[in-house]
């Protein structure tokens, strides 16, 4: 090999050698180190001296009058918790859906924790939470988090299933899902068996089941929890088992529109029978009157 060459060659070397000093690159162990091609590209990179990194740090501390109380910072913890806990809750529950009978708990949590801090009343130290949590900037992330969560609530209708407070379904709601159970394990006892059997034994009770659906309907006293159960169980009752269970409210449907088809016939019976009758009642006059002019031509000739 010529000088030359051997000059290029170790100017190469000691050319990444320094970018690899410069580059920060002495701290790595030998299993960390990258390929020569990798280093010189990177070295041209920017990478942050240790001043500039201890800059960045010294900028995350505020002077202790714009930071929040201690108390303050405990609710936002207790408040990020509740938060995750409903929503580890709402998830599992999305299909079937049971949004209110399994998470009504945890809301009630989060609810009573938002309640404190957008509370007037101040804590420890004289300290209200309501401005530096919920107000202190344009995004107003504890408030829009909060507010999500409760637009779900209020468009699952999970309050006409839970009591005040939080603190259990109510007795309309215990109600059905004890109705529902039944239809649904006399569903499971004949499902194997004929479905004719299934669609006989069963029809009792999914009777009582629509009935109780159709009057918390009507009172509007059912959550979207009730509802989605009830689908399923027709989906059920229908689709898959292929019985048939006449509704009540279609009799008078159909008895309405049975007479509806007949009554353009009854019309125009009636009508054929009325001016059968008015020509009868037209021509007795006449006959009447040739019958007697008849009996005065004979009384003539006599």
């Amino acid at each position: 090999m010529s000088p030359h060459r051997h000059g290029s060659f170790w100017g190469f070397i000691v050319f990444n050698i320094y970018a690899l000093v410069s580059g920060d690159g002495g701290n790595l162990t030998a299993s960390e180190t990258p390929p020569l091609s990798s280093v010189v590209l990177s070295s041209a990179a920017f990478k942050p001296g240790l001043g500039s990194l201890l800059s960045l740090n010294l900028l995350s501390s505020f002077p202790e009058d714009l930071e929040i109380s201690d108390y303050c910072s405990q609710l936002l913890l207790i408040f990020g918790q509740r938060y995750v806990a409903y929503v580890n809750c709402l998830v599992p529950a999305a299909r079937p859906v049971k949004v209110c009978q399994n998470c009504f708990s945890s809301y009630g949590s989060l609810t009573e924790i938002f309640s404190n801090i957008s509370s007037d009343q101040v804590g420890p130290g004289n300290v209200s939470c309501r401005d530096s949590l919920l107000r202190s900037d344009r995004l107003m992330l504890v408030y829009e988090l909060f507010e999500n969560l409760k637009v779900l609530w209020e468009k699952s209708n999970c309050n006409n299933c839970i009591t005040k407070g939080f603190q259990n379904m109510t007795s309309d709601t215990l109600h059905f899902m004890t109705t529902l159970n039944q239809t649904l394990t006399c569903f499971e006892q004949y499902q194997q068996k004929n479905k004719t059997e299934l669609c006989t034994n069963c029809k009792t009770d999914y009777k009582n089941l629509n009935v109780l659906y159709g009057g918390m309907e009507k009172n509007k006293t059912m959550c979207i929890d009730i509802e989605d159960a009830m689908n399923m169980t027709r989906r059920l009752w229908s689709k898959n088992f292929n019985c048939s269970f006449p509704r009540e409210e279609t009799v008078p449907v159909i008895a309405v529109s049975s007479f509806m088809l007949f009554l353009p016939i009854i019309f125009y019976l009636s009508s054929f029978l009325h001016s059968e009758q008015k020509k009868r009642k037209l021509i007795h006059p006449n006959r009447a009157k040739s019958y007697s002019s008849l009996m005065n031509i004979q009384d003539n000739r006599s």
